[in-house]
């Protein structure tokens, strides 16, 4: 029998790979013979760095960068694995997967200190040029979680882009700065972006600007007050309109419009504009990264689940994904949660066969997320017993 275990993390109790190792536990008091295939899985937010590096036996590098208030804050990224890299080798010609909220994260600033108009992905800038400078040609970054409305002037910044005003003098950090744009001068670029393939794993489909837009929809809980918020979008459209004019390669498509562009205070948009970088979905990134489906072929059944599987799953989450895989080798697929929300059956409506919560009884959040491995274990190997009374 061949099991493969494809979780996300449960949030604030255990990583994918910690989810995984509890899976298997359980499932090994019932089939211990069975062979198990674990796969930690990601969507593209928090946890996907660690979850992919623990699915190809890559390893973490470590740096200190830019914080998006300009204090230097402790980084990591990771570069995967000899297993998943086309080059064969786990540093250079590889692949790196790196997290925006590492360097650019809303949780480096204290709430009554937030203000996207001083904010910088200049760090986010630093560790991307950390990879290419080690010979990296495939960049996986995840966006969400900051605390930056610069629409990644920052972080362009940081790869030798030169965001100049109208005297030609070097603009200031955050939507500021950009304010006062007037050209951009691509020519000391890091050299290497060219020859990097740079993949953004995007699950909102904001534009750059307007109602719908990064400043209208993400601003405020970086701290943007309603006025700030009509001022930030008005920054955003002018670095728009200068990118549009000063590169002319970005002209005959309006990126701003594109869906995602607003993801992450319009690190979308800049990474679009400036990188070349392709928005996906993040779960499909992962799974073409870890070759999932390659894993699957000849599974009898596949294992997902995420900490908490409702309505919202169902929007391109982890489960969805490996349950999608799975379906399409007719595989059935079983999801296990830390808990289960408003509109969880219209996971089975989909096609998974069975979810099952782990929470026991009611007790105390940090009971329950404290005693999430010995709950999970117990899950799994009453999911098993009752798969083995059909065998």
């Amino acid at each position: 029998m061949k099991i493969v275990i494809a979780p996300d993390s449960f949030k604030e109790s255990l990583s994918a790979l910690g989810v995984a190792n509890a899976i298997e536990e359980g499932f090994k008091r019932v089939f211990p013979d069975a062979e198990y295939c674990k796969v930690p899985m990601a969507d593209g937010g928090e946890g996907t760095v660690q979850a992919m590096v623990d699915a190809t036996g890559g390893k973490m590098q470590k740096l200190q960068v830019t914080g998006p208030d300009g204090q230097p804050v402790n980084a990591h990224y990771g570069i995967l694995g000899s297993s998943n890299n086309d080059s064969g080798t786990s540093t250079g010609s590889g692949t790196a997967v790196i997290e925006m909220a590492e360097a650019s994260g809303l949780h480096h600033i204290e709430r009554d200190r937030r203000n996207p108009m001083l904010t910088t992905s200049f760090g986010t800038g630093e560790l991307i040029r950390d990879a290419l400078d080690k010979g990296i040609n495939h960049i996986i970054l995840g966006l969400g979680g900051s605390a930056t409305n610069d629409g990644g002037a920052g972080m362009a910044q940081a790869l030798g882009f030169k965001l100049l005003t109208a005297n030609g003098s070097v603009i200031g950090h955050g939507a500021a700065g950009l304010s006062q744009l007037a050209e951009i001068d691509s020519s000391s670029a890091h050299p290497l972006i060219a020859d990097c393939k740079i993949e953004v794993a995007c699950d909102v489909d904001n534009p750059l600007c307007g109602p719908n837009g990064a400043s209208a929809i993400f601003g405020p809980q970086k701290g943007a007050t309603a006025e700030m918020v009509t001022e930030l979008d008005n920054i955003l459209s002018h670095f728009a309109n200068v990118i549009n004019r000063t590169l002319p390669e970005n002209s005959d498509n309006d990126i701003a419009l594109f869906p995602g562009a607003g993801a992450a205070g319009g690190m979308g948009f800049g990474v679009m504009a400036l990188l070349n970088a392709q928005l996906q979905p993040g779960v499909e990134i992962v799974i073409e990264t870890v070759k999932l489906a390659d894993i699957m072929q000849g599974a009898n059944i596949v294992i997902t689940g995420e900490g908490r599987m409702d309505s919202q799953t169902l929007s391109g989450k982890t489960p969805m994904g490996v349950m999608q895989q799975a379906l399409k080798q007719d595989i059935p697929v079983i999801g296990i949660a830390g808990c289960l929300g408003s509109g969880a059956e219209k996971i089975l409506q989909q096609g998974m066969t069975a979810i099952f919560p782990i929470i026991p009884s009611l007790v105390p959040l940090d009971d329950i997320l404290s005693n999430a491995h010995e709950n999970l274990v117990q899950t799994a190997q009453n999911v098993a017993a009752t798969l083995k009374l059909s065998i």
